[in-house]
């Protein structure tokens, strides 16, 4: 098809059965369950790819998506209705929890792995090496972060960002860790190669089955994403996440979420701080 973006056919309005449709799709892909009143924000996302794909209607659209040959256009769409929103030092108790409580129990035989298990562009992964950097006092210690959006891992792995988006890193962090950009790069600041060389990302569905060779971690981040899932499917996760968690692990979810009614297998010692008994 031609990818002109000049065409100007109007696209036709979502309709309540298109609707259901791309919930339940985007529910088997991903397990993020959609709720009414999201069709404004479908559509937000979804109206340039119409456009540029020369498509009138949502209908016809959808049925491109899962196909042999859309394959790219099924993960773009998938990225696009992916909500990515993030930034560094979110939910800062957590990174005080890390350095106050974790870091000094943790022991330094083995490495100190940490995993980002919904990282988009990469800010949480990297604030958790800037916090362990500056600790100090572990010589070995690595962070994996994975996320569904291949788009978000390429920025993830960049580790390039504009400035507007070091606002809330600690100012001798960002003059430590952060590398500011010169000539077309000057609005941006890139994370040191120190820590970048630590931090890896790769491609991983929370919905399927996990890698056995991604081990298991000290700490794993699960933040701002259970958000999204109805009840069985975040019971389905945290029990395929529970052989990746070391005994005596921490598990951190977003200040906004709870493990209640989800897991007996972890004990909450604060909200939102999870750790695996062993």
């Amino acid at each position: 098809m031609n990818a002109d973006t000049s065409w100007e056919k109007p696209v036709k309005e979502l309709t309540a059965g298109e609707f259901d449709w791309i919930c339940r799709f985007l529910y088997q892909r991903t397990g993020i369950a959609l709720k009414d009143g999201k069709q404004a924000m479908v559509m937000g996302r979804l109206e340039k790819r119409l456009r540029r794909l020369q498509i009138a209607s949502y209908d016809k659209y959808f049925s491109l998506l899962g196909h042999p040959g859309y394959e790219e256009e099924t993960r773009l769409a998938m990225d696009l209705l992916t909500t990515n929103e993030t930034y560094f030092f979110r939910e800062p108790r957590h990174f005080d929890f890390l350095r106050e409580v974790i870091l000094p129990k943790a022991r330094t035989a083995a490495p100190f792995r940490v995993w980002s298990a919904a990282s988009s562009s990469g800010e949480e992964a990297y604030t958790t090496a800037m916090v362990i950097a500056a600790d100090g006092r572990l010589p070995r210690w690595e962070i994996t972060g994975t996320d569904i959006s291949e788009r978000m891992l390429e920025k993830a792995r960049s580790g390039l960002y504009p400035m507007q988006a070091a606002e809330k890193i600690p100012a001798a962090y960002l003059k430590r860790f952060c590398l500011r950009g010169k000539e077309e790069y000057e609005d941006f600041f890139l994370i040191d190669p120190s820590l970048r060389q630590r931090v890896t990302f790769s491609s991983l569905n929370l919905i399927n089955r996990f890698p056995e060779e991604l081990g298991q971690f000290d700490l794993i981040f699960l933040r701002n994403v259970m958000i999204y899932f109805d009840v069985p499917t975040k019971q389905a996760l945290i029990r395929r996440m529970l052989p990746h968690l070391k005994p005596g692990a921490y598990l951190l979810v977003s200040h906004s979420e709870t493990l209640n009614g989800i897991s007996n297998d972890l004990t909450m010692l604060y909200p939102s701080v999870y750790q695996r008994e062993g």
